[in-house]
């Protein structure tokens, strides 16, 4: 089969948790004898990651503006006539706000396949005109693609409930990880293994790393770092004042990581945390759970997998449960715990992919 990708950024080595899904998922069905190309957003485009292939995957770069309100739709209109062009047999679209675009997709008399990865209207960062226009993709992808994809049961219930759609339970991925011996890169941050708890993630508000530093900064002679590891991909007034507030609080930043650094910084740390308001499912989450790292997330619907114990929740918001939950974590820190985490396999999730393809090839 010929696939055509687009709705994320891109890959390799593009933040966010669309990009590492499909970092992982599509080399694998590409390894599978399939021709799978990613169209990438040319505004994440750098030397660091200028190629025509990653994995077995072909790299098409496509017109994107740097301008949050208009990236993803005119990117993936683009990226729509660029996959007829090539004439893809199936169309992978990603993220509801690009699947505004399915029902021309389907015009032009392409098989399309969605991947709901969260409602991602309601993020913090939206304003109304564009919270209606992410609804719009969201109707539009469950109501005209050939098949959906939802990575959690939450999805799967939001896609019933809202349009009567049936969709296909897949969910995101984690590697196992081989736990990294070497702390240079850790103690180069000035923290110290086995003493410092990490947080994950882009600098948007739905993140609430302003509540967690909050909440960290309420914590009297701990003596335990807090470290995150991300970015903004658009600066704002908001990432600004977050590091703002990190710097005044001696939090450590570590900008947007990968490979052995990140490797260093999960097999390190005594907890992770994951503060959000919006999540689909969590990818930071299952990679620290991965690692064995004892967790700690809030109670949102996507956070409340069944591998997790009722002491790894807070009440989303609170920042002085937050504190609380934080303070009685690191009072009996775990070495290392043991999570099942046979339902978000990698390869697994890749046959499962294909499979949902072959329903819409072959019937």
């Amino acid at each position: 089969m010929k696939i055509v990708v687009t709705g994320t950024r891109g890959i390799p080595n593009i933040m966010g948790g669309v990009e590492t899904h499909c970092e992982e998922l599509f080399p694998r069905i590409a390894a599978m004898g399939h021709d799978v190309t990613v169209i990438r957003r040319s505004c994440y485009v750098t030397d660091d990651n200028r190629r025509d292939e990653y994995r077995g995957v072909k790299l098409k770069d496509v017109y994107a503006p740097r301008k949050k309100s208009l990236e993803a739709i005119v990117h993936t209109f683009l990226a729509v006539i660029a996959a007829k062009r090539m004439k893809a047999d199936i169309l992978h679209v990603h993220a509801v706000g690009p699947s505004i675009v399915v029902p021309f997709a389907r015009l032009l008399g392409m098989k399309v396949v969605m991947t709901h990865h969260g409602p991602d209207y309601d993020r913090d960062k939206w304003g109304k005109l564009a919270r209606a226009a992410l609804k719009l993709g969201e109707r539009n992808g469950a109501k005209f693609s050939n098949e959906v994809i939802a990575i959690s049961n939450v999805i799967v219930d939001i896609l019933q409930s809202k349009y009567g759609r049936r969709s296909n339970l897949i969910f995101n991925g984690v590697n196992r990880p081989v736990v990294s011996g070497k702390t240079d890169y850790v103690e180069s941050l000035g923290l110290e293994p086995g003493r410092y708890v990490v947080a994950v993630g882009r600098f948007v508000k739905e993140k609430c790393f302003d509540q967690l530093i909050e909440a960290y900064g309420r914590i009297d002679g701990c003596g335990f770092k807090l470290a995150i590891a991300g970015d903004a991909d658009h600066e704002d007034e908001y990432s600004r004042s977050l590091k703002a507030m990190a710097h005044d609080r001696g939090v450590v930043l570590t900008g947007f990581i990968r490979g052995e650094r990140m490797s260093q910084l999960m097999s390190h740390a005594a907890l992770f945390v994951l503060p959000s308001s919006h999540e689909g499912l969590p990818i930071s989450l299952l990679e620290a759970m991965s690692y064995g790292r004892d967790v700690l997330v809030s109670d949102i619907p996507a956070n409340k997998l069944p591998e997790l114990e009722p002491t790894d929740f807070f009440p989303c918001g609170n920042v002085d449960a937050l504190r609380r939950a934080i303070e009685r974590k690191l009072q009996n820190v775990q070495s290392a715990r043991a999570y099942d985490l046979h339902n978000y396999d990698w390869d697994n999730i890749a046959r499962q992919t294909v499979a949902v393809y072959r329903k819409i090839i072959f019937n």
